[in-house]
Protein backbone atom coordinates (compact mmCIF):
# COMPACT_ATOMS: atom_id res chain seq x y z
CA UNK A 1 0.00 0.00 0.00
CA UNK A 2 0.98 3.52 -0.18
CA UNK A 3 2.18 4.75 2.96
CA UNK A 4 3.60 8.44 2.35
CA UNK A 5 3.67 10.73 -0.34
CA UNK A 6 6.34 13.85 -0.53
CA UNK A 7 5.85 16.48 -3.25
CA UNK A 8 8.12 19.15 -3.80
CA UNK A 9 7.77 22.06 -6.54
CA UNK A 10 5.48 20.80 -8.55
CA UNK A 11 2.65 22.90 -10.03
CA UNK A 12 1.04 25.06 -7.38
CA UNK A 13 2.85 22.82 -4.97
CA UNK A 14 5.56 23.94 -2.69
CA UNK A 15 6.37 20.95 -0.23
CA UNK A 16 3.95 19.16 1.17
CA UNK A 17 3.79 15.45 2.74
CA UNK A 18 0.70 12.82 2.62
CA UNK A 19 1.05 10.37 5.28
CA UNK A 20 -1.44 7.27 4.45
CA UNK A 21 -3.23 4.80 6.35
CA UNK A 22 -5.02 1.50 5.67
CA UNK A 23 -8.66 1.51 4.93
CA UNK A 24 -10.91 4.03 2.87
CA UNK A 25 -9.50 7.66 2.65
CA UNK A 26 -11.29 10.74 0.69
CA UNK A 27 -9.52 13.87 -0.79
CA UNK A 28 -11.51 16.83 -1.06
CA UNK A 29 -10.96 20.12 -1.78
CA UNK A 30 -12.20 23.44 -3.77
CA UNK A 31 -11.79 23.35 -7.61
CA UNK A 32 -8.01 24.49 -8.13
CA UNK A 33 -6.92 23.32 -4.90
CA UNK A 34 -4.30 21.10 -6.32
CA UNK A 35 -6.34 17.75 -5.88
CA UNK A 36 -5.39 16.95 -9.56
CA UNK A 37 -1.62 17.65 -8.57
CA UNK A 38 -1.58 14.87 -6.36
CA UNK A 39 -2.61 12.07 -9.00
CA UNK A 40 -0.20 13.60 -11.25
CA UNK A 41 2.45 12.69 -8.86
CA UNK A 42 1.21 9.50 -7.56
CA UNK A 43 1.36 8.73 -11.54
CA UNK A 44 4.84 10.07 -11.97
CA UNK A 45 5.43 7.47 -9.66
CA UNK A 46 4.05 4.69 -11.65
CA UNK A 47 6.33 5.92 -15.11
CA UNK A 48 3.79 8.72 -16.52
CA UNK A 49 6.05 10.75 -19.28
CA UNK A 50 7.48 13.77 -17.01
CA UNK A 51 6.93 17.46 -18.21
CA UNK A 52 9.23 20.13 -17.20
CA UNK A 53 5.99 22.63 -17.68
CA UNK A 54 5.06 20.75 -14.22
CA UNK A 55 7.91 22.47 -12.54
CA UNK A 56 6.76 25.27 -10.08
CA UNK A 57 7.47 28.76 -11.54
CA UNK A 58 10.98 29.97 -10.30
CA UNK A 59 12.12 26.50 -9.29
CA UNK A 60 14.98 24.55 -11.78
CA UNK A 61 13.68 21.07 -10.67
CA UNK A 62 10.63 19.09 -8.38
CA UNK A 63 10.65 15.79 -6.89
CA UNK A 64 8.13 13.34 -6.08
CA UNK A 65 8.51 10.23 -3.50
CA UNK A 66 6.40 7.65 -2.53
CA UNK A 67 6.68 4.87 0.18
CA UNK A 68 5.07 1.95 -0.43
CA UNK A 69 4.82 -1.25 2.19
CA UNK A 70 3.55 -4.60 1.75
CA UNK A 71 5.27 -5.14 -1.83
CA UNK A 72 4.16 -8.72 -3.48
CA UNK A 73 7.45 -11.48 -4.12
CA UNK A 74 7.01 -10.84 -7.33
CA UNK A 75 7.83 -7.24 -7.47
CA UNK A 76 10.46 -8.16 -4.71
CA UNK A 77 12.26 -10.78 -7.02
CA UNK A 78 12.34 -8.14 -9.96
CA UNK A 79 14.09 -5.77 -7.61
CA UNK A 80 16.35 -8.28 -6.57
CA UNK A 81 17.50 -9.32 -10.34
CA UNK A 82 18.02 -5.47 -10.68
CA UNK A 83 20.38 -5.76 -7.15
CA UNK A 84 17.57 -3.70 -5.47
CA UNK A 85 16.64 -4.58 -2.02
CA UNK A 86 13.26 -4.56 -0.57
CA UNK A 87 13.66 -5.26 2.75
CA UNK A 88 10.49 -6.35 4.92
CA UNK A 89 8.64 -5.64 1.69
CA UNK A 90 8.94 -1.69 1.96
CA UNK A 91 10.33 0.26 -1.43
CA UNK A 92 10.95 4.21 -1.79
CA UNK A 93 10.62 5.44 -5.29
CA UNK A 94 11.72 8.76 -6.21
CA UNK A 95 11.23 10.72 -9.30
CA UNK A 96 13.21 14.42 -10.09
CA UNK A 97 11.98 16.25 -13.49
CA UNK A 98 14.82 19.12 -13.94
CA UNK A 99 14.81 22.04 -16.31
CA UNK A 100 17.58 21.32 -18.30
CA UNK A 101 16.01 17.68 -18.75
CA UNK A 102 18.01 15.47 -16.23
CA UNK A 103 15.34 13.59 -14.70
CA UNK A 104 16.45 10.42 -12.56
CA UNK A 105 14.39 7.78 -11.33
CA UNK A 106 15.43 6.10 -8.14
CA UNK A 107 14.02 3.14 -6.12
CA UNK A 108 15.72 2.13 -2.66
CA UNK A 109 18.45 5.21 -3.95
CA UNK A 110 19.06 2.84 -6.95
CA UNK A 111 18.59 4.25 -10.41
CA UNK A 112 16.70 2.78 -12.38
CA UNK A 113 15.23 3.17 -16.66
CA UNK A 114 11.65 4.44 -16.98
CA UNK A 115 10.73 0.90 -18.32
CA UNK A 116 12.08 -0.59 -15.48
CA UNK A 117 8.97 1.98 -13.43
CA UNK A 118 6.52 1.35 -15.71
CA UNK A 119 7.16 -2.82 -15.42
CA UNK A 120 6.57 -2.26 -11.76
CA UNK A 121 3.75 0.40 -11.35
CA UNK A 122 0.98 -2.51 -12.17
CA UNK A 123 1.74 -4.06 -9.08
CA UNK A 124 2.20 -1.22 -6.76
CA UNK A 125 -1.37 0.77 -7.07
CA UNK A 126 -4.32 0.98 -9.43
CA UNK A 127 -5.58 4.44 -10.10
CA UNK A 128 -8.93 4.37 -11.93
CA UNK A 129 -10.01 7.84 -13.83
CA UNK A 130 -13.35 9.19 -15.58
CA UNK A 131 -10.73 8.53 -18.64
CA UNK A 132 -10.72 4.48 -17.61
CA UNK A 133 -14.41 4.69 -17.39
CA UNK A 134 -14.56 5.53 -20.96
CA UNK A 135 -11.70 2.65 -21.45
CA UNK A 136 -14.44 0.40 -19.97
CA UNK A 137 -16.68 0.84 -24.01
CA UNK A 138 -13.85 -0.86 -25.32
CA UNK A 139 -14.20 -4.59 -25.90
CA UNK A 140 -10.46 -5.52 -25.29
CA UNK A 141 -10.33 -3.47 -21.96
CA UNK A 142 -13.41 -5.88 -21.43
CA UNK A 143 -11.54 -8.83 -22.45
CA UNK A 144 -8.45 -7.63 -20.77
CA UNK A 145 -10.97 -7.76 -17.12
CA UNK A 146 -12.30 -10.92 -17.78
CA UNK A 147 -8.47 -12.34 -17.99
CA UNK A 148 -7.32 -10.82 -14.74
CA UNK A 149 -10.52 -12.71 -12.51
CA UNK A 150 -9.41 -15.78 -14.52
CA UNK A 151 -5.92 -15.65 -14.08
CA UNK A 152 -4.87 -16.12 -17.86
CA UNK A 153 -1.67 -14.15 -17.38
CA UNK A 154 0.24 -17.35 -17.74
CA UNK A 155 -1.92 -18.91 -20.23
CA UNK A 156 -1.88 -15.96 -22.79
CA UNK A 157 1.50 -15.58 -22.74
CA UNK A 158 2.13 -19.27 -23.85
CA UNK A 159 -0.61 -18.87 -26.39
CA UNK A 160 1.24 -15.69 -27.54
CA UNK A 161 4.27 -17.61 -28.37
CA UNK A 162 2.42 -20.36 -30.40
CA UNK A 163 -0.24 -17.43 -31.80
CA UNK A 164 3.21 -15.10 -33.09
CA UNK A 165 4.77 -18.46 -34.36
CA UNK A 166 1.46 -19.12 -36.64
CA UNK A 167 1.57 -15.59 -38.03
CA UNK A 168 5.14 -16.39 -39.20
CA UNK A 169 4.54 -19.59 -40.90
CA UNK A 170 1.53 -17.63 -42.57
CA UNK A 171 3.59 -14.80 -43.74
CA UNK A 172 5.96 -17.18 -45.72
CA UNK A 173 3.38 -19.01 -47.08
CA UNK A 174 1.46 -16.05 -48.00
CA UNK A 175 4.71 -15.06 -49.68
CA UNK A 176 5.83 -17.97 -51.44
CA UNK A 177 1.86 -17.75 -53.01
CA UNK A 178 2.50 -14.33 -54.32
CA UNK A 179 5.99 -15.40 -55.80
CA UNK A 180 4.68 -18.16 -57.52
CA UNK A 181 1.91 -15.77 -59.18
CA UNK A 182 5.17 -14.16 -60.75
CA UNK A 183 7.64 -17.18 -60.94
CA UNK A 184 9.05 -17.13 -64.19
CA UNK A 185 9.73 -13.39 -63.80
CA UNK A 186 11.58 -13.45 -60.50
CA UNK A 187 13.37 -16.77 -61.73
CA UNK A 188 14.69 -14.75 -64.89
CA UNK A 189 15.50 -11.50 -62.48
CA UNK A 190 17.23 -13.73 -60.24
CA UNK A 191 19.50 -15.33 -62.69
CA UNK A 192 20.64 -12.68 -64.48
CA UNK A 193 21.71 -10.99 -61.07
CA UNK A 194 23.60 -13.87 -60.12
CA UNK A 195 24.69 -14.50 -63.78
CA UNK A 196 26.19 -10.95 -63.53
CA UNK A 197 27.90 -10.41 -60.03
CA UNK A 198 29.63 -14.26 -61.14
CA UNK A 199 30.85 -12.94 -64.00
CA UNK A 200 33.09 -10.35 -62.87
CA UNK A 201 34.60 -13.14 -59.92
CA UNK A 202 35.11 -10.61 -57.40
CA UNK A 203 36.33 -11.76 -54.12
CA UNK A 204 35.88 -9.62 -50.53
CA UNK A 205 38.50 -7.07 -50.42
CA UNK A 206 39.37 -6.84 -54.47
CA UNK A 207 38.89 -3.12 -54.40
CA UNK A 208 40.77 -2.05 -51.36
CA UNK A 209 43.80 -4.49 -52.82
CA UNK A 210 43.27 -2.62 -56.44
CA UNK A 211 43.66 1.32 -55.00
CA UNK A 212 46.42 -0.16 -53.01
CA UNK A 213 48.12 -0.95 -56.27
CA UNK A 214 47.22 1.58 -58.09
CA UNK A 215 48.56 3.57 -55.49
CA UNK A 216 52.45 1.28 -55.46
CA UNK A 217 52.49 1.87 -59.31
CA UNK A 218 52.14 5.53 -59.37
CA UNK A 219 55.03 5.95 -56.70
CA UNK A 220 56.94 3.11 -59.10
CA UNK A 221 59.96 5.08 -59.73
CA UNK A 222 60.04 6.57 -55.78
CA UNK A 223 59.79 2.80 -54.80
CA UNK A 224 61.96 1.62 -56.95
CA UNK A 225 64.92 3.84 -56.33
CA UNK A 226 64.81 4.34 -52.51
CA UNK A 227 64.24 0.02 -51.97
CA UNK A 228 66.91 0.00 -54.92
CA UNK A 229 68.93 1.64 -52.20
CA UNK A 230 68.15 -0.27 -49.15
CA UNK A 231 68.40 -3.50 -50.65
CA UNK A 232 72.10 -3.18 -51.99
CA UNK A 233 73.16 -1.94 -48.55
CA UNK A 234 71.66 -4.66 -46.93
CA UNK A 235 72.73 -6.95 -49.09
CA UNK A 236 73.16 -6.46 -52.45
CA UNK A 237 76.90 -5.16 -52.40
CA UNK A 238 79.18 -7.86 -52.15
CA UNK A 239 82.00 -6.46 -49.55
CA UNK A 240 79.93 -3.58 -48.56
CA UNK A 241 76.52 -4.59 -47.39
CA UNK A 242 75.19 -4.95 -44.34
CA UNK A 243 74.59 -8.36 -44.15
CA UNK A 244 78.64 -8.61 -45.71
CA UNK A 245 80.10 -6.87 -42.26
CA UNK A 246 77.57 -8.59 -39.84
CA UNK A 247 78.69 -12.07 -41.24
CA UNK A 248 82.24 -11.08 -40.90
CA UNK A 249 82.18 -9.55 -37.60
CA UNK A 250 80.03 -12.61 -36.48
CA UNK A 251 82.53 -15.01 -37.83
CA UNK A 252 84.89 -13.08 -35.89
CA UNK A 253 83.65 -13.33 -32.44
CA UNK A 254 83.40 -16.76 -32.63
CA UNK A 255 87.11 -17.35 -33.16
CA UNK A 256 88.26 -15.46 -29.97
CA UNK A 257 84.86 -17.12 -27.91
CA UNK A 258 87.52 -19.31 -27.10
CA UNK A 259 89.61 -16.59 -24.91
CA UNK A 260 86.86 -14.46 -24.22
CA UNK A 261 83.69 -17.33 -23.87
CA UNK A 262 81.13 -14.25 -23.74
CA UNK A 263 81.99 -12.96 -27.73
CA UNK A 264 80.07 -16.59 -28.50
CA UNK A 265 76.63 -14.93 -27.57
CA UNK A 266 77.56 -11.81 -29.37
CA UNK A 267 78.18 -14.15 -32.50
CA UNK A 268 74.68 -15.72 -31.94
CA UNK A 269 72.90 -12.27 -32.03
CA UNK A 270 74.92 -11.07 -35.19
CA UNK A 271 73.66 -13.93 -36.95
CA UNK A 272 70.28 -13.27 -35.66
CA UNK A 273 70.95 -9.69 -36.69
CA UNK A 274 72.20 -11.15 -40.66
CA UNK A 275 68.74 -13.07 -41.03
CA UNK A 276 66.64 -10.44 -40.13
CA UNK A 277 68.49 -8.05 -42.23
CA UNK A 278 68.17 -10.39 -45.11
CA UNK A 279 64.60 -11.12 -44.48
CA UNK A 280 63.88 -6.99 -44.87
CA UNK A 281 66.37 -6.79 -48.12
CA UNK A 282 64.72 -10.08 -49.73
CA UNK A 283 61.32 -8.39 -49.20
CA UNK A 284 62.60 -4.48 -50.30
CA UNK A 285 63.48 -6.73 -52.97
CA UNK A 286 60.48 -8.76 -54.17
CA UNK A 287 58.46 -5.15 -54.65
CA UNK A 288 61.42 -3.88 -56.74
CA UNK A 289 60.59 -6.85 -58.81
CA UNK A 290 56.94 -6.72 -58.55
CA UNK A 291 57.14 -3.12 -60.29
CA UNK A 292 55.10 -2.95 -63.89
CA UNK A 293 57.25 -2.37 -67.01
CA UNK A 294 54.58 -1.06 -67.88
CA UNK A 295 53.00 0.92 -65.61
CA UNK A 296 50.22 3.09 -67.66
CA UNK A 297 49.11 0.18 -68.94
CA UNK A 298 48.51 -1.65 -65.68
CA UNK A 299 46.90 1.40 -64.03
CA UNK A 300 44.59 1.48 -67.15
CA UNK A 301 43.61 -1.93 -66.05
CA UNK A 302 43.16 -1.11 -62.37
CA UNK A 303 41.15 1.92 -63.67
CA UNK A 304 38.71 -0.23 -65.89
CA UNK A 305 38.47 -3.09 -62.83
CA UNK A 306 37.60 -0.30 -60.67
CA UNK A 307 34.89 1.17 -62.64
CA UNK A 308 33.16 -2.43 -63.39
CA UNK A 309 33.12 -2.72 -59.52
CA UNK A 310 31.81 1.06 -59.33
CA UNK A 311 28.54 0.45 -61.71
CA UNK A 312 27.69 -3.24 -59.73
CA UNK A 313 27.78 -1.13 -56.94
CA UNK A 314 25.38 0.78 -57.86
CA UNK A 315 22.91 -2.34 -58.39
CA UNK A 316 23.55 -4.42 -55.68
CA UNK A 317 25.54 -2.61 -52.94
CA UNK A 318 28.04 -0.32 -51.43
CA UNK A 319 30.84 -2.08 -51.39
CA UNK A 320 32.22 -5.65 -52.71
CA UNK A 321 31.01 -7.58 -49.48
CA UNK A 322 27.59 -6.35 -50.06
CA UNK A 323 27.52 -7.34 -53.28
CA UNK A 324 28.19 -10.70 -52.33
CA UNK A 325 26.00 -10.96 -49.96
CA UNK A 326 23.22 -9.76 -52.28
CA UNK A 327 24.26 -13.16 -54.70
CA UNK A 328 23.91 -15.53 -51.84
CA UNK A 329 20.72 -13.84 -51.14
CA UNK A 330 19.25 -14.03 -54.59
CA UNK A 331 20.71 -17.46 -55.07
CA UNK A 332 18.73 -18.99 -51.77
CA UNK A 333 16.03 -17.37 -53.19
CA UNK A 334 16.54 -18.60 -56.80
CA UNK A 335 16.45 -22.02 -54.52
CA UNK A 336 13.36 -21.25 -52.80
CA UNK A 337 11.49 -20.37 -55.99
CA UNK A 338 12.49 -23.82 -57.73
CA UNK A 339 11.60 -26.14 -54.80
CA UNK A 340 8.66 -23.74 -53.74
CA UNK A 341 6.19 -26.43 -54.08
CA UNK A 342 7.95 -29.05 -51.56
CA UNK A 343 8.69 -26.19 -49.24
CA UNK A 344 5.13 -24.92 -49.29
CA UNK A 345 4.07 -28.40 -48.51
CA UNK A 346 5.95 -28.61 -45.59
CA UNK A 347 4.64 -24.77 -44.51
CA UNK A 348 1.45 -25.39 -45.03
CA UNK A 349 1.77 -28.77 -42.97
CA UNK A 350 3.77 -26.72 -40.08
CA UNK A 351 0.87 -24.53 -40.18
CA UNK A 352 -1.47 -27.12 -39.31
CA UNK A 353 0.92 -28.78 -36.54
CA UNK A 354 1.03 -25.15 -35.33
CA UNK A 355 -2.49 -23.92 -35.79
CA UNK A 356 -3.44 -26.71 -33.39
CA UNK A 357 -1.31 -26.29 -30.58
CA UNK A 358 -2.18 -22.48 -30.54
CA UNK A 359 -5.92 -24.11 -30.60
CA UNK A 360 -5.55 -25.88 -28.04
CA UNK A 361 -4.98 -23.41 -25.84
CA UNK A 362 -7.16 -20.52 -26.98
CA UNK A 363 -10.04 -23.19 -26.35
CA UNK A 364 -8.58 -23.10 -22.86
CA UNK A 365 -8.61 -19.40 -22.60
CA UNK A 366 -12.26 -19.49 -23.83
CA UNK A 367 -13.81 -21.97 -21.20
CA UNK A 368 -11.43 -19.93 -18.28
CA UNK A 369 -13.30 -16.77 -20.07
CA UNK A 370 -16.99 -18.36 -20.24
CA UNK A 371 -16.29 -19.37 -16.42
CA UNK A 372 -15.38 -16.45 -15.29
CA UNK A 373 -17.91 -14.29 -16.95
CA UNK A 374 -20.87 -15.91 -15.38
CA UNK A 375 -19.03 -15.30 -11.83
CA UNK A 376 -18.94 -11.68 -12.53
CA UNK A 377 -22.13 -11.27 -14.20
CA UNK A 378 -24.02 -12.40 -11.01
CA UNK A 379 -21.26 -10.43 -8.26
CA UNK A 380 -22.15 -7.32 -10.34
CA UNK A 381 -25.62 -7.63 -11.17
CA UNK A 382 -25.86 -7.41 -7.53
CA UNK A 383 -23.69 -4.77 -7.07
CA UNK A 384 -25.72 -2.81 -9.43
CA UNK A 385 -28.98 -3.55 -7.43
CA UNK A 386 -27.41 -1.97 -4.30
CA UNK A 387 -26.06 0.96 -6.55
CA UNK A 388 -30.16 2.31 -7.53
CA UNK A 389 -30.28 -0.22 -10.62
CA UNK A 390 -32.82 -2.28 -9.46
CA UNK A 391 -34.00 -3.04 -12.89
CA UNK A 392 -31.01 -4.15 -14.41
CA UNK A 393 -29.83 -6.65 -16.84
CA UNK A 394 -26.02 -7.16 -17.28
CA UNK A 395 -24.81 -10.20 -19.13
CA UNK A 396 -20.71 -10.53 -20.51
CA UNK A 397 -20.85 -12.42 -24.06
CA UNK A 398 -18.02 -14.26 -24.87
CA UNK A 399 -18.20 -15.34 -28.52
CA UNK A 400 -15.98 -17.42 -30.83
CA UNK A 401 -15.36 -16.53 -34.49
CA UNK A 402 -15.76 -19.40 -37.06
CA UNK A 403 -15.29 -19.03 -41.10
CA UNK A 404 -16.06 -21.72 -42.79
CA UNK A 405 -16.25 -23.94 -39.66
CA UNK A 406 -12.83 -23.66 -38.62
CA UNK A 407 -12.29 -21.35 -35.09
CA UNK A 408 -10.43 -18.17 -36.03
CA UNK A 409 -7.87 -17.21 -33.86
CA UNK A 410 -6.61 -13.95 -32.86
CA UNK A 411 -4.11 -12.24 -30.79
CA UNK A 412 -5.77 -13.53 -27.67
CA UNK A 413 -7.25 -16.22 -28.59
CA UNK A 414 -10.74 -16.76 -29.98
CA UNK A 415 -12.61 -15.17 -28.23
CA UNK A 416 -15.16 -11.26 -28.89
CA UNK A 417 -15.94 -9.94 -25.50
CA UNK A 418 -18.53 -7.93 -25.17
CA UNK A 419 -20.82 -6.45 -21.73
CA UNK A 420 -24.43 -5.92 -22.81
CA UNK A 421 -26.22 -3.76 -20.26
CA UNK A 422 -30.21 -2.62 -20.07
CA UNK A 423 -31.01 -0.55 -16.73
CA UNK A 424 -34.89 -0.41 -17.63
CA UNK A 425 -37.20 -2.76 -17.09
CA UNK A 426 -38.44 -4.07 -20.92
CA UNK A 427 -35.68 -2.98 -22.71
CA UNK A 428 -33.55 -5.22 -24.41
CA UNK A 429 -29.62 -5.41 -23.64
CA UNK A 430 -27.12 -3.47 -25.58
CA UNK A 431 -23.44 -3.50 -25.61
CA UNK A 432 -22.04 -1.11 -22.91
CA UNK A 433 -20.77 1.55 -24.99
CA UNK A 434 -24.22 1.97 -26.67
CA UNK A 435 -25.99 2.45 -24.07
CA UNK A 436 -24.54 3.65 -20.68
CA UNK A 437 -24.61 7.07 -19.27
CA UNK A 438 -21.64 8.90 -17.85
CA UNK A 439 -23.21 7.13 -13.91
CA UNK A 440 -24.00 3.96 -14.58
CA UNK A 441 -20.44 3.54 -16.70
CA UNK A 442 -19.08 4.95 -12.77
CA UNK A 443 -21.09 2.18 -11.29
CA UNK A 444 -20.31 -0.73 -13.68
CA UNK A 445 -16.68 -0.32 -13.28
CA UNK A 446 -16.83 0.18 -9.53
CA UNK A 447 -18.83 -2.88 -9.48
CA UNK A 448 -15.88 -4.57 -11.51
CA UNK A 449 -13.33 -3.47 -9.63
CA UNK A 450 -15.29 -4.82 -6.17
CA UNK A 451 -15.47 -7.98 -8.24
CA UNK A 452 -11.32 -8.56 -9.62
CA UNK A 453 -10.34 -6.67 -6.63
CA UNK A 454 -8.69 -10.01 -4.78
CA UNK A 455 -6.97 -10.89 -8.16
CA UNK A 456 -5.14 -8.34 -9.74
CA UNK A 457 -2.57 -8.45 -6.49
CA UNK A 458 -2.61 -4.33 -6.12
CA UNK A 459 -3.17 -3.46 -2.77
CA UNK A 460 -3.86 -0.03 -3.44
CA UNK A 461 -6.48 1.64 -5.81
CA UNK A 462 -7.40 4.86 -5.93
CA UNK A 463 -10.73 6.47 -7.49
CA UNK A 464 -10.33 10.27 -8.69
CA UNK A 465 -13.78 11.29 -9.26
CA UNK A 466 -15.37 8.44 -10.51
CA UNK A 467 -18.72 9.57 -9.00
CA UNK A 468 -19.20 12.38 -11.05
CA UNK A 469 -22.71 12.25 -12.62
CA UNK A 470 -24.00 10.64 -9.54
CA UNK A 471 -25.21 12.28 -5.96
CA UNK A 472 -27.77 11.80 -3.58
CA UNK A 473 -28.38 8.05 -2.14
CA UNK A 474 -27.04 6.85 -5.20
CA UNK A 475 -23.47 8.91 -4.02
CA UNK A 476 -23.93 7.15 -0.59
CA UNK A 477 -24.08 3.70 -1.87
CA UNK A 478 -21.28 3.99 -3.87
CA UNK A 479 -19.38 5.51 -1.42
CA UNK A 480 -20.59 2.30 0.59
CA UNK A 481 -18.99 0.23 -1.66
CA UNK A 482 -15.81 1.85 -1.30
CA UNK A 483 -15.23 1.57 1.95
CA UNK A 484 -16.59 -2.26 1.64
CA UNK A 485 -14.37 -2.47 -0.93
CA UNK A 486 -11.53 -0.90 1.64
CA UNK A 487 -11.88 -3.68 4.25
CA UNK A 488 -9.50 -5.91 2.05
CA UNK A 489 -8.02 -2.48 0.28
CA UNK A 490 -6.19 0.69 0.66
CA UNK A 491 -8.91 2.43 -0.97
CA UNK A 492 -8.51 6.34 -1.91
CA UNK A 493 -11.11 8.51 -3.51
CA UNK A 494 -10.85 12.19 -5.38
CA UNK A 495 -14.42 13.30 -4.42
CA UNK A 496 -16.71 16.32 -4.36
CA UNK A 497 -19.53 14.42 -3.10
CA UNK A 498 -20.28 14.65 0.91
CA UNK A 499 -21.81 11.31 0.77
CA UNK A 500 -18.72 9.41 -0.07
CA UNK A 501 -16.48 11.99 2.07
CA UNK A 502 -18.20 11.29 4.61
CA UNK A 503 -18.09 7.45 4.56
CA UNK A 504 -13.71 7.58 4.67
CA UNK A 505 -12.55 6.54 7.62
CA UNK A 506 -9.61 9.08 7.09
CA UNK A 507 -10.81 12.07 5.03
CA UNK A 508 -7.64 14.74 3.55
CA UNK A 509 -8.53 18.70 2.40
CA UNK A 510 -6.77 20.01 -0.02
CA UNK A 511 -6.79 23.98 0.23
CA UNK A 512 -4.38 26.81 -1.71
CA UNK A 513 -3.33 30.36 -0.58
CA UNK A 514 -1.38 32.98 -1.47
CA UNK A 515 1.81 33.22 0.28
CA UNK A 516 4.81 35.99 -0.68
CA UNK A 517 2.93 36.40 -4.26
CA UNK A 518 3.24 33.17 -5.09
CA UNK A 519 0.53 30.23 -5.03
CA UNK A 520 0.48 27.49 -2.12
CA UNK A 521 -1.29 23.92 -1.99
CA UNK A 522 -1.37 22.56 1.43
CA UNK A 523 -2.95 19.19 2.61
CA UNK A 524 -4.58 18.81 6.41
CA UNK A 525 -5.91 15.72 7.86
CA UNK A 526 -9.17 16.71 8.97
CA UNK A 527 -10.39 16.31 12.77
CA UNK A 528 -14.36 15.64 12.71
CA UNK A 529 -14.83 19.52 13.52
CA UNK A 530 -12.85 19.64 10.44
CA UNK A 531 -14.86 17.04 8.49
CA UNK A 532 -18.06 18.34 9.18
CA UNK A 533 -16.94 22.07 8.22
CA UNK A 534 -15.86 20.74 4.76
CA UNK A 535 -19.05 18.51 4.07
CA UNK A 536 -20.65 21.84 5.07
CA UNK A 537 -18.86 23.68 2.50
CA UNK A 538 -19.41 20.78 0.18
CA UNK A 539 -23.00 20.21 0.56
CA UNK A 540 -23.53 24.24 0.72
CA UNK A 541 -21.80 26.60 -1.47
CA UNK A 542 -20.91 30.09 -0.58
CA UNK A 543 -22.11 30.93 2.90
CA UNK A 544 -23.09 27.37 4.93
CA UNK A 545 -26.26 27.16 6.39
CA UNK A 546 -26.91 25.21 10.45
CA UNK A 547 -29.31 23.18 8.55
CA UNK A 548 -26.02 21.97 6.25
CA UNK A 549 -23.92 21.57 9.18
CA UNK A 550 -26.82 19.43 10.66
CA UNK A 551 -26.79 16.88 7.73
CA UNK A 552 -23.06 16.86 7.59
CA UNK A 553 -22.47 15.88 11.39
CA UNK A 554 -26.23 13.52 9.88
CA UNK A 555 -23.94 11.92 7.41
CA UNK A 556 -21.00 11.26 9.41
CA UNK A 557 -23.02 9.68 12.44
CA UNK A 558 -24.47 7.54 10.17
CA UNK A 559 -21.77 5.66 8.52
CA UNK A 560 -24.51 2.30 8.55
CA UNK A 561 -21.48 -0.20 8.38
Amino acid sequence: MLQSLHIENLAVIKSIDIDFAGGFMAITGETGAGKSIIIESINLLLGDRSDKELIRTGESSAMVSGLFSGISPVVCAKLSELGISAAEGEILVQRVITLDGRSSIKINGRAVTLSVLRELAPALVNIHTQGDTISLLDSEYQRSMLDVYAGNEGLLTEYSEKYQELESVRRQIKDIILKERERERLVEILEYQIKDIASYDLYDGEEEDLVEKKVKIKNSEKITKNAGFVFKALKGSEKGSVAFLLDKSSTALQQISDVIPSFSDYSEKLQDMLYQIEDIAENVYAEIEDMESSPDEKINEIESRLDKISKLKRKYGLTVRDILAFKENAERELDELNNSETLLKELESKEKEVYDSALLLADKLHENREAVARKIEEQVKNSLEFLDMPKVVFFISVEEKFESEIKVLNPFGSDSVEFYISANRGADAQPLSKVASGGELARVMLSLKESIADKDGVSTIIFDEIDAGVSGKTARKIGIKMRTLSKSLQVITVTHSAQIASLADSHYLISKSDIDGFTQTRVDLLDRDGRIKELSRILGGIDVTASQREAAIDMLNNDNL
